[in-house]
């Protein structure tokens, strides 16, 4: 395990960690070593909490194996439940927008996701890694031949493809045309994810320290990709995994080891617990 800072924490109210490539193993389990680390982070009077780019029901499954009483950030914070899945803020995609944003995707060849509630719907012929991501969030999609007839605003649209270099092209000129309209980042090499501007790790932060009053030196995070850089921004100290880009092990406090490695346990055990015995 690698530190690129130092020195002993301030107090620490809370630790806000991502879900894939952080929380799970790559088969998107939770260790053993990892639930311990949270029972003891709750021992310690620190509050826990998730955000992921997933819709709500793909983190309910963490509610009760690790005792969940904090808000959850689905939709890389766009979509802020309680843990009984009631929501408590949503920003999501106006249609128009949306059906422009569809556009662009579909330009660089990408698939297309779009989630509006807890409801998935993939454009039929365009089902790359739908099977693993069905195995994460444990909601089977909808499969339709366009997505005129869909009902709501969406909370998350994803560029999908296995060509990484065209989910990079297609974030920038998401980027470029939408500008402040979009919030748009990789959270994974495969996906590009676009949400409302507001809908960010960095702002479901700001929700958390304003619902807990709390100060943001107060809170640690820990994560992975490129959509966990606007809470390590808002943070007093971050951790990424070593599993994750190089620009963000760059802008974080520390690097721990990867999610194969325990890495997030370690991180808790070290940075979080360890701080507290040294301080």
């Amino acid at each position: 395990m690698n530190a690129s800072g130092a020195g002993a924490l301030p107090k620490i109210s809370l630790l806000v960690s991502d879900v894939d490539g952080t929380l799970v193993t790559k088969d998107k389990i939770l260790t053993e070593r990892t639930c311990r680390a949270v029972e003891k982070i709750h021992e310690a009077g620190i509050k826990f909490a998730i955000t992921s780019s997933r819709p709500p029901s793909g983190m309910r499954m963490f509610v009760e194996p690790l005792k969940l009483e904090t808000p959850l950030g689905a939709y890389n914070g766009g979509l802020v439940v309680r843990p009984d899945m009631s929501v408590i803020s949503e920003h999501t995609l106006a249609l128009p927008l949306a059906k422009e944003i569809i556009e662009i995707i579909n330009k660089h060849s990408l698939g297309v996701w779009v989630y509006v509630g807890n409801d998935w719907f993939v454009q039929s012929g365009r089902e790359q890694y739908v099977e693993r991501e069905k195995f994460v969030i444990k909601v089977a999609p909808h499969i339709v031949n366009n997505f005129d007839g869909i009902k709501g605003n969406p909370g998350k649209i994803v560029g999908v493809s296995e060509k990484f270099e065209l989910v990079e092209q297609c974030e920038k000129e998401v980027q470029k045309q939408f500008g402040s309209q979009v919030s748009a980042s990789r959270s994974q090499p495969q996906y590009l994810d676009i949400t409302h501007p507001k809908a960010s790790k960095g702002l479901f932060i700001e929700t958390l320290l304003s619902y807990f009053s709390i100060d943001r030196e107060e809170v640690v995070t820990i994560g992975d990709g490129g959509n966990d850089l606007s809470m390590f921004k808002q943070s007093g100290k971050s951790i990424a995994m070593a599993n994750g880009s190089d620009e963000l092990k760059r802008q974080a406090t520390y690097v721990t080891d990867s999610n194969e490695e325990d890495g997030f346990a370690k991180a808790v055990e070290k940075y979080v617990l360890g701080a507290l015995v040294s301080s």
